[in-house]
């Protein structure tokens, strides 16, 4: 697939200018469990983006919100009905890409390995370990005319993070950790939480790659903002419900909202 290459090389010189100023960046919002849409989203327009690699999850809705341009994609689909393992990452990042975004903000539900990281708290991570297997993990997964190797060393963008994390002040964020993704669709055992934990992870979920990974070939600063949805497995009594996930997700996605509209209203 040398035309892979070519058109993704094609992409950055027409897509990624230098913005200097206060030129205003679209910002691309990518909402996952427990945020399949903005309700404070000013809607202009949706559109299905078509990719080499399919369908995205979901119709791109393009709008305004705190006054800035976003680009909203519900990753699991809307209403929520595409599993973990089942996402079309390529599509979804590829589309946001030929939309216009030029910084991607997204927003996931994971669980809470370490202390720091209790239920309903938002965290920011620096660094994931990824332990999916079989997933299209890449543009240049087929022939090309060259070997492509991104730099992975900081998985998430640094000065995006920074932006974000300025922008919580009030809201009690976690701004490092150490993100586990995992192959889902189900939970993890106690004994796999363990092992996370001894290998330095702070947070379990299962959509952080190959999404992060996609966006530094495509050259597009991405961030995480995780929810906490619930202690891992094992780190508290008794089994984990979905009652007490939801309810965490309600508010943690309180404070997520209140997040994305502070940071727009902060950006450029």
């Amino acid at each position: 697939m040398v035309w892979i290459t070519k058109v993704i090389y094609a992409m950055q010189q027409v897509s990624l200018p230098a913005l200097k100023g206060n030129i205003m960046k679209t910002t691309a919002i990518i909402g996952g469990s427990g945020l399949t849409e903005l309700d404070s989203l000013k809607i202009l327009d949706e559109k299905e983006i078509a990719t080499p690699f399919g369908k995205a999850s979901s119709t791109l809705v393009f709008g305004e919100l705190a006054g800035k341009k976003v680009i909203f994609l519900a990753r699991h689909g809307n209403p929520h009905h595409i599993a973990p393992h089942k996402i079309n990452y390529r599509a979804n990042l590829w589309a946001l890409k030929e939309a216009g975004a030029e910084q991607i903000i997204a927003v996931a539900a994971v669980g809470g390995i370490t202390p720091e990281m209790s239920p309903a708290r938002i965290a920011i991570p620096n660094q994931l370990i990824d332990y999916s297997y079989g997933r299209e993990h890449s543009y240049f997964a087929e022939d090309s005319d060259a070997v492509q190797h991104i730099d992975f060393t900081v998985p998430y963008d640094d000065s995006l993070r920074s932006q974000l994390i300025r922008s919580g002040k009030g809201l009690n964020i976690v701004e490092m950790g150490v993100y586990a993704c995992t192959q889902g669709p189900r939970l993890e055992t106690a004994a796999e939480i363990l092992r996370l934990e001894r290998d330095g992870c702070d947070l379990v979920g299962m959509t952080g790659m190959p999404e992060a990974a996609l966006a530094r070939e495509l050259e597009i600063p991405y961030v995480c903002c995780a929810v906490v949805a619930n202690w891992a497995a094992g780190k508290a009594a008794g089994e984990i419900s979905m009652d007490e996930i939801m309810q965490n997700l309600e508010q943690g996605m309180t404070d997520t909202k209140q997040l994305l509209q502070q940071f727009l209203a902060n950006v450029a």
